[in-house]
C-alpha cells in the first residue's frame, strides 16, 4: 500500500469558468506567453526566480505555473495551491521540483525534452574544435597583446574520436553533426540504443574512457550519475584528452578534474555546469577551474539560443494547453499518462485520486445513480493516484462532478466542455 502522504480532500471541483491564470518565472520566452494569453489565460511574468515560501504565496489562484532551472518547487509550496492544475519546466531538467508532491496533489509536471537539442549539440561540437585548436588560450594572448603562433599541440579533428556518454536526443544528434567532421563516434547508455550513422556502441563505460580522445557528457541529474566521473574515470582516459559536460553539474568530480588537468593527464575540458550556480547573473563566481589552460568554462548557456527558447516556450505551453483544454498528460514526468480525443456534444470529467481499491466502483456508481451515459471512460494508475478521463452527457455532468469531488479519495476534479 503507497505511503505517500496526501493533501486533504478538497470540497468543491475546479470549475471551467475562469477567468485561469498563468505565472511565468525566469524570464520565459514570450512565444509561451503569446499562446496561453490567445486561450484566454491572464498571464503574469517575473524575471527571476521566486524563493519557496515566495513561490507559495504568489501560488494561490494561479492554474498554471512555468518555471526555469532556477525555481525550486518543494511540496510545502503545493499546499494551499489548490487552483494550481499543472507545472511547466521551460528547460530538460525537472529535478528542481518535488515530483512525488506534485504526483500526490495531483499535479502533471511536463518539461522540454526536444526543442534545445540541436543548442546543446552545436555548442558541444564547437568546444571540441575550440579545445583541439587551443583557440581560448590563443585568443587570451591576443587580447592581452601576445603574438604566439603556434602549431604545437593543435590538431584537426578529422580521424578523432569522440566519446558521448548518454545516447538520447542530444547525444544522439550530436554524434551526427561530429560525423560530417569525420570524426569518429562511439557512445555508452546504459539502455540499449539503436546507433545512427556510423556510431558504435561502447561495451563499457571504461572502454569508451580509454579509447576516446573527446569525452562529452549527455546524462540527467540522477543518483546513479552522482560523481560517476571522478578521479578513477578520468585516470582512465588517453593521455591528453578533453572532456566536455554540459549536462549536470553534479556528475563530474570538479577538484579530480582541475588535478588531471594540472598535471597535464587532460589536455583540455569544456564545462557548462557547475555543482553549485548563481541563482542569478552577478559577479564572484569561483570555481577550481579558472584559469587553467585549455579549459572553457561558460555560465550553463548550452541550451541558451534565441531558438532554443523560442521552440521550448512553444513546446511546454503546447503540453500545458492540451492538459488544460483536454486532459492530456502525454510527456508528463511524474503522471500517469492519457492522451484521448474530445468526443463532440459531450462534456470531459478529469479526476484524479489516491490509488487505493473501490474508487472506480464508487464513481460508477454516481454515475449509475444520475442515469448518465458515459460515452468514454480511460483510467490510468500509478503507485499512487490514479488518472480518471471521463467523457458523459452534458446535462448530467456537473452534478457527476460534484458527486466526484465529494468521495474522500478525491484530489482534484474538473469539468472540460
Amino acid at each position: 500500500m503507497s505511503t505517500a502522504r496526501f493533501p486533504p480532500s478538497p470540497t468543491r471541483p475546479i470549475t471551467n469558468e475562469g477567468p485561469f491564470r498563468a505565472l511565468l518565472l525566469e524570464n520565459i520566452h514570450p512565444s509561451a506567453e503569446e499562446m496561453l494569453a490567445a486561450e484566454g489565460f491572464q498571464v503574469e511574468r517575473t524575471s527571476s526566480a521566486l524563493k519557496p515560501e515566495e513561490l507559495a504565496e504568489k501560488l494561490r489562484g494561479v492554474h498554471l505555473l512555468g518555471i526555469r532551472s532556477k525555481t525550486t518547487v518543494p511540496g510545502a509550496a503545493l499546499v494551499h495551491a489548490e487552483e494550481l492544475l499543472a507545472i511547466g519546466a521551460f528547460c530538460i531538467g525537472t529535478n528542481q521540483v518535488e515530483l512525488a508532491a506534485a504526483n500526490t496533489h495531483g499535479i502533471p509536471v511536463f518539461n522540454a525534452p526536444f526543442s534545445n537539442t540541436r543548442s546543446v549539440a552545436e555548442m558541444v561540437l564547437a568546444e571540441v574544435v575550440v579545445l583541439t585548436r587551443q583557440l581560448f588560450d590563443r585568443s587570451r594572448e591576443v587580447h592581452a597583446g601576445q603574438w604566439r603562433k603556434v602549431a604545437t599541440g593543435s590538431r584537426e579533428v578529422r580521424g578523432k574520436t569522440l566519446g558521448i556518454i548518454g545516447y538520447g536526443h542530444i547525444g544522439s544528434q550530436l554524434g551526427v553533426l561530429s560525423e560530417s567532421l569525420g570524426m569518429r563516434v562511439q557512445y555508452y547508455d546504459v539502455m540499449t540504443k539503436l546507433p545512427l550513422g556510423n556510431a558504435q556502441s561502447a561495451a563499457t563505460l571504461d572502454e569508451l574512457l580509454a579509447t576516446s580522445d573527446f569525452v562529452t557528457l549527455h546524462v540527467p541529474a540522477t543518483p546513479s550519475t552522482q560523481l560517476m566521473i571522478g578521479a578513477d574515470q578520468l585516470a582512465r582516459m588517453k593521455k591528453g584528452a578533453c572532456l566536455i559536460n554540459a549536462s549536470r553539474g553534479t556528475v563530474v568530480d570538479i577538484p579530480a578534474l582541475a588535478r588531471a588537468l594540472r598535471s597535464k593527464h587532460l589536455g583540455g575540458a569544456a564545462v557548462d555546469v557547475y555543482p553549485e550556480e548563481p541563482e542569478t547573473n552577478s559577479d564572484g563566481f569561483v570555481t577550481e577551474l579558472q584559469g587553467l589552460p585549455n579549459v572553457v568554462l561558460t555560465p550553463h548557456i548550452g541550451g541558451s539560443t534565441e531558438e532554443a527558447q523560442a521552440a521550448i516556450g512553444k513546446e511546454v505551453a503546447t503540453s500545458l494547453l492540451k492538459y488544460f483544454k483536454a486532459g492530456a498528460t502525454t510527456g508528463a514526468v511524474n503522471f500517469p499518462q492519457i492522451e484521448a480525443p474530445l468526443i463532440p456534444g459531450t462534456h470531459r470529467i478529469l479526476n484524479v485520486h489516491r490509488n487505493i481499491p473501490g474508487v472506480l466502483r464508487d464513481i460508477n456508481k454516481i454515475v449509475s445513480d444520475l442515469n448518465a451515459n458515459i460515452h468514454a471512460q480511460v483510467l490510468s494508475t500509478d503507485a499512487n493516484i490514479g488518472y480518471l478521463v471521463m467523457d458523459l452527457d452534458q446535462d448530467v455532468s456537473r452534478p457527476v462532478c460534484d458527486g466526484i469531488a465529494g468521495l474522500h479519495t478525491d484530489i482534484k476534479t474538473r469539468i472540460v466542455s
